[in-house]
């Protein structure tokens, strides 16, 4: 739900009409992301809702090779009609170890379902790299900037490493990944952003900025049915004709591995949630504290799992530790997650129901 600006103050002793409701702002937002049809559906949403004021995109290793998704950010915004929007180029490897490789069998050799040949991006991404545009531009933006960190969150890293004060100075972060309750999407413990850079997600997820964790106990209830993907792709539009192209592997993945009539909706349920965070159901948790609840991510032999395991469970705190309410009927998805938020030394992370 995007914030408001107040309506102005009538002056004092003068009758006039009600003041006007409050003027939406739009939330800053930068995308860190590894383009990827799921991505592309995401970028879209975001480059088009007036609820967002999308400051940027930068790119990452995952889904394909960094230098391939730069080239597909560059073409989304094309796309979009977004030349507005710059990229910065980010990571090539994770912190510690090095890139496990694309997964052209999802995603295409292209990341873009490899449906015919990509238009060239008509420009290039900007000089910076991912780790210091995030920087500079959450420094003009103090506590004003969301980060939505689809990808690995090595860009994320690097830039705290460039700047400690950044947990500081950012709004929000808001993750796709992890796996709290459910076995993971890479191997059976880890879903695929945190095994592709564990070191890094724990550096992020220890950093003092608030975390959203929306993970694949969320990502795998928010469906995109067949039916909505062929109302999607239908559409006239540059994105839907990019859509049409780009979905057919990605929905035949789903299709034969989970017997799914449509696509899991991974990186666009992140953008609907700071889109409306109403829709969603949240519950806020400390993750570090007197309780012994420590949501973590492993970098040891079993690489990637998020898991968190209380030794008593602590009680909510403050505002966003109640239960808010959940929209659900037969049309809508019931988007979920567990917002791990606020304790005495941390802010919070989101484990999912």
């Amino acid at each position: 739900m995007p914030r408001t600006r107040p309506a102005p103050a009538s002056t004092p002793g003068t009758t006039s009409a009600p003041p006007p409701r409050a003027e939406p702002v739009p939330r800053k937002l930068i995308v860190d992301t590894d383009p990827g049809i799921d991505d592309a559906v995401a970028i879209f949403l975001a480059a088009a809702s007036p609820e967002l004021d999308l400051l940027g995109l930068t790119t990452v290793f995952g889904n394909c090779a960094t230098a391939v998704a730069t080239r597909n950010a560059l073409i989304l915004l094309d796309v979009a009609d977004r030349p507005d929007v710059p990229v910065a180029r980010g990571a090539t490897d994770p912190v510690a170890s090095t890139y496990l490789g694309a997964i052209p069998h999802i995603h295409g050799t292209d990341g873009m379902g490899d449906g015919g040949e990509l238009p060239a991006p008509t420009r290039e991404p900007v000089a910076e790299s991912a780790a210091e545009f995030l920087c500079r531009t959450v420094a003009e933006h103090p506590g004003e900037v969301t980060i939505l960190a689809v990808g690995p969150l090595t860009n994320l890293a690097l830039a705290l490493r460039l700047r400690p004060d950044l947990d500081t100075l950012v709004d929000q972060v808001v993750v796709m990944g992890g796996n709290a309750l459910v076995p993971g999407n890479a191997t059976p413990a880890a879903e695929a952003n945190m095994l592709n850079d564990p070191e890094a997600a724990d550096v992020v997820f220890g950093a003092r900025w608030p975390v959203t964790m929306v993970g694949l106990d969320v990502t795998h209830k928010a469906n995109l049915r067949g039916a909505d993907l062929d109302r999607i792709t239908a559409a006239d539009t540059p994105a839907g004709r990019h859509l049409a192209r780009a979905l057919p592997l990605y929905r035949a993945f789903m299709e034969r591995t989970n017997g799914l009539d449509g696509i899991y909706t991974h990186d666009p349920s992140e953008v609907a949630y700071l889109i409306d965070p109403t829709a969603f159901r949240t519950e806020a948790w400390p993750r570090r504290g007197r309780s012994g609840w420590r949501p973590r991510v492993s970098a040891a032999a079993r690489r990637g799992p998020t898991s968190a395991t209380p030794t008593t469970r602590p009680r909510p705190r403050g505002r966003t530790g109640r239960w808010s309410t959940c929209a659900s009927t037969s049309t809508r998805p019931a988007w979920s997650t567990w917002s791990c938020a606020g304790s005495a030394d941390r802010p919070g992370v989101v484990a999912v129901e």
